[in-house]
């Protein structure tokens, strides 16, 4: 019984362990400087992160500046090359929240961050008065509860499951290539650009056009 009790415990502390490393305040904004990845894009309007839209951009490292601001490197496609795109942010002064020049003008924040882990942001657009959700992750993937926690995240904006992608499910081309997706082995993974998404369509269920499929 005591052995039993000893493992309930245990397996107590490390689930709050795990908790507790997700911050959604007071943020330490020099500890999310470094490499990241794009792992989610969700919007209430979707043409904006579909192949060749404005938003559909690829994250590759974030630089914290003197200044409170963050640079962005991004990776998009512009006519068909894949192209680097590097934007800086401003701190607006609240934490963890930053004005952007792209696409018109942004109002973004940071909704959660693991700093080892994974990052999510929610960006507001008052051009095109739209929202705009972002998983990012330290490595090229992450887990599928982590991907179910930000379909509910979405939802709760009233973003449908429809209007996320799913971006590692995708054949990218390597930066200043043109798009050819004969060209392209299937078993690369390039973070940069894209050729196919996936969508998540059903419940449950991420299917992708490029044969690809995952349960989350």
């Amino acid at each position: 019984m005591k052995l039993l009790l000893l493992c309930l415990g245990l397996t107590l502390v490390c689930a709050q362990e795990g908790t507790s490393d997700v911050v959604r305040s007071n943020f330490d904004i020099p500890k999310i400087a470094g490499e990241w990845y794009s792992i989610l894009l969700a919007s209430d309007h979707r043409e904006k992160i579909e192949e060749n839209g404005s938003m559909r951009v690829f994250v590759e490292h974030i630089d914290v500046l003197e200044n409170s601001s963050l640079s962005f490197k991004f990776h998009t496609k512009v006519n068909g090359v894949c192209t680097e795109l590097p934007l800086v942010s401003d701190s607006t002064g609240e934490d963890g929240v930053y004005t952007i020049s792209y696409d018109g003008n942004n109002t973004f924040r940071i909704l959660q961050v693991n700093y080892s882990r994974h990052i999510i942001f929610y960006l507001e657009n008052f051009s095109d008065s739209y929202q705009l959700l972002e998983l990012y992750a330290r490595e090229p993937d992450t887990s599928p509860e982590l991907k179910n926690e930000f379909v509910e995240i979405c939802q709760k904006y009233g973003i449908v499951k429809e209007n996320i992608i799913d971006l590692t499910r995708v054949v990218p081309p390597r930066l200043g290539s043109r798009i050819f997706s004969s060209m392209v082995p299937i078993s690369s993974y390039d973070k940069r650009c894209d050729l196919t998404s996936t969508t998540i369509a059903r419940e449950g269920t991420v299917s992708a056009s490029s044969g690809y499929s995952l349960i989350i």
